[in-house]
């Protein structure tokens, strides 16, 4: 009887976890914030990585994890400012997340090495060359 008690305790745990997660894994609840953190030029995802979120007078503060997601949950709606930081990346800031009513928010993230650079095509002149 225990053991039939357990199994069912389970399932049901089981059953209420995958209703709650979306498509790529990451759980979504009720106006939050989530998403993955990656390396720009790899794709690979990024554990470690320092994620704040600052309202107007709070912040909160969570790790990726070492698939390099991330999930902030009980935020009210409103708009916040979000920050990721890593040793050795640039720094990047997303002003003016908007989670609205219910609606949760999937803010997906790359980063770029600190020393690497982005080739931005442009117009090579000519004439300084003769």
């Amino acid at each position: 009887m225990k053991s039939l008690l357990l199994c069912l305790f389970v399932a049901i745990v089981s059953f209420s976890a995958k209703a709650k997660s979306i498509d790529n894994g990451i759980e979504a609840s009720k106006s939050d914030i989530n998403g993955t953190v990656v390396n720009t030029v790899s794709k690979k995802a990024l554990k470690d990585v320092s994620v704040t979120v600052y309202t107007s007078n709070k912040e909160k503060v969570l790790i990726t994890d070492v698939n390099g997601h991330y999930s902030f949950d009980d935020l009210t709606p409103g708009t916040y400012r979000v920050v990721f930081e890593k040793s050795g990346y640039k720094k990047v800031v997303k002003e003016k997340v908007v989670i609205k009513g219910d609606d949760g928010l999937q803010l997906n993230i790359e980063m770029l090495e600190e020393g690497d650079f982005m080739f931005v095509p442009g117009v090579l002149n000519m004439s300084a060359f003769n």
